[in-house]
């Protein structure tokens, strides 16, 4: 055995040492068949890198370049027509047949995953908290949907809901005159409800001021006459016929699914679905804070 040799079994002893006081000290669980591959992998580069490079120095001390040239060659310099190495072509061949495993069969394309693992807690997660709070009172859910809205509603809302000065919706009534009026000119159809979409100006001039005006004064007093075009739609209290339509009197269970589920365009910009990010019970809990906001 030869000097270079000895000093590349040593380096490679150095290196596969240094890769286990590193996992040592990070206290990485070997158990995980992950994490063993991963060490098994860097022990093995460690060995093929010391082994090749021995070969090739080796080579380089005693072989001497032989063969035919190519034609070409760039200021003298030109390339051998040479057999291409058995290891190299090896090793594309084994890249292949690795890559064909890998996303047929093999770690992650339907084998395990780390955004799979995460899923799966997270429903597993979501099945506990919605049996543990399935009958939680109003004063629990009005809690939690505090909560909720302090961290995911309040940026845009404000922490009290009073919209930010009309950047956003203000929870403390359920719309503006101003609201109505832009609603019964444009139309709207945002929010998925069964009813479909709203077309635009089914009211207009002084029957749209008096529909706007009822309804932004909280619906008291006689109803105008032309709310019958929105009763049809809305019901004739404007609570939206059991969640046909939505509630034009306050912000119920079904109108806040709706607007979570679906987003909504507002003076800042559009609202982004929720649909994917809260349970049911955090739905009917921001619901239930929203609801308080308003009285």
């Amino acid at each position: 055995m030869n000097a270079l040799m000895i000093k590349g079994l040593l380096f490679a002893a150095v290196l596969i040492g240094a890769t286990i006081f590193v996992v040592e000290s990070m206290h990485i669980d070997l158990s995980d068949p992950i994490n063993l591959i991963t060490i098994i992998g860097a022990i093995a580069i460690a060995v093929l890198t010391v082994g090749v490079s021995i070969k090739y120095i080796n080579q380089m001390k005693t072989d001497s370049a032989s063969g035919k040239l190519a034609e070409e060659n760039w200021d003298g310099i030109g390339e051998y027509k040479n057999e291409l190495p058995s290891g190299w072509a090896f090793s594309f061949l084994g890249t292949m047949i690795w890559a064909m495993w890998y996303w047929t069969m093999g770690y992650p394309v339907n084998a395990y995953s780390q955004i799979g693992e995460y899923n799966g807690e997270v429903k597993t997660y979501n099945q506990k908290f919605e049996e543990m709070h399935k009958n939680a009172d109003k004063a629990t859910l009005q809690q939690m949907g505090e909560s909720i809205f302090l961290v995911q509603c309040a940026s845009c809302h404000g922490v009290t809901g009073d919209g930010l000065s009309g950047k956003a919706q203000d929870f403390g009534s359920r719309m503006t005159k101003e609201q109505i009026l832009y609603t019964i000119k444009n139309g709207s159809n945002q929010l998925g409800f069964q009813m479909g979409a709203m077309p635009p100006m089914m009211a207009q001039g002084k029957d749209a001021e008096e529909i706007a005006a009822w309804i932004s004064g909280g619906m008291k007093g006689k109803q105008p006459a032309a709310f019958a075009t929105c009763a049809s739609c809305h019901g004739p209290d404007g609570k939206g016929m059991n969640g046909m339509a939505p509630d034009l009197a306050g912000y119920n269970e079904t109108l806040v699914k709706h607007v979570l589920d679906h987003g909504k365009t507002g003076e800042i910009g559009r609202m982004p679905s929720f649909k994917t990010m809260l349970t049911p019970i955090q739905d009917k809990a921001l619901a239930v804070y929203i609801q308080s906001l308003s009285n």
